[in-house]
């Protein structure tokens, strides 16, 4: 499969057609390359309160994207379909029938389906200053390119997190995010190449990148798009697929062959993937 990353530049739009429309040209620039599915960051959506909101809140940043959710993920699926490929459309705060606010990531297929994954694990300033809630378990996506999961930025700090979707048969995880900070970022990349080595499977971390002075929620956005691999044959010695460069927007688009994660499971140098489920539970010691 030819995956399509896009790190994402956090400069407002005059209005909702003009941000749908930003979406729309940047799923014609990865279909055009050729790629079958393309990814976009962890609340990409924040970058639209730009167009009504003049003063930082983030309160009201919140509420500016809530109320336009229902028409964010009806165009998501449409895009997905006139383009032929997979969008990952980055998440958006939504609005539950009970008052509480997830955060999805929609996942839409070439036919125009779409489905939802939340994050599970909210940061602080999620849970103690946003009023974000936790949300749905981790599930995987069932496509034609093969098992797809997706860990949202902390939610891929979690080993288990990841595991859950590994052993539901994913060999790619997506993890879109945003971060306002070097160490923030190299947490979840770290943790991306943790779950890469120990699962013997591919991640991809998807940044929203640069400086927004009109937003309290997304001011500062640090990161790079990368891919990571295990370390071991047939990849990279240091696991690293590809990357992008620091702090930039566009596209990186690489192939991965997921045949590939089959061979190194079954004849790598080690056989982390096989071996998990064995580990046993540490004892209780008494002091």
């Amino acid at each position: 499969m030819k995956l399509a990353l896009a790190a994402f530049g956090v400069s407002p739009p005059p209005n909702l057609n003009a941000f749908i429309n930003r979406i729309d040209q940047l799923a014609a620039q990865a279909a055009l390359a050729g790629a079958d599915l393309l990814a976009l960051p962890e609340y990409a959506a924040m970058v639209l309160a730009g167009a009504f909101i003049k003063t930082p809140d983030i309160h009201a940043e919140r509420e500016a994207v809530i109320s336009h959710a229902e028409h964010l993920l009806e165009a998501y699926p449409k895009i997905a379909a006139r383009h032929g490929l997979y969008l990952l459309a980055g998440s958006l705060p939504v609005q539950d029938k009970n008052g509480k606010i997830r955060n999805h990531a929609p996942f839409c297929s070439p036919t125009g389906q779409m489905l939802l994954q939340d994050k599970q694990f909210m940061t602080r300033f999620e849970a103690e200053e946003w009023g974000i809630s936790s949300g749905e378990p981790p599930k995987i996506f069932e496509t034609t390119l093969g098992p797809i999961g997706v860990s949202i930025c902390y939610d891929a700090e979690f080993p288990l997190h990841v595991r859950a979707q590994v052993a539901a048969g994913a060999k790619l995880i997506l993890i879109p995010t945003c971060t306002d900070s070097a160490a923030g970022f190299n947490r979840v990349s770290l943790s991306a190449r943790a779950r890469a080595l120990e699962n013997q499977c591919f991640t991809a971390v998807i940044p929203l990148v640069g400086t927004a002075p009109w937003s309290a929620t997304i001011d500062t956005n640090t990161g790079h798009s990368a891919i990571y691999g295990p370390c071991d044959h047939g990849f990279p010695p240091h696991g690293i697929i590809a990357q992008g460069q620091p702090n930039e927007p566009g596209l990186l688009i690489t192939t991965l062959d997921f045949a590939s994660i089959d061979t190194v499971r079954r004849e790598g140098a080690v056989l982390n993937h096989r071996y998990w489920p064995q580990i046993p539970p540490s004892p209780a010691v008494p002091l």
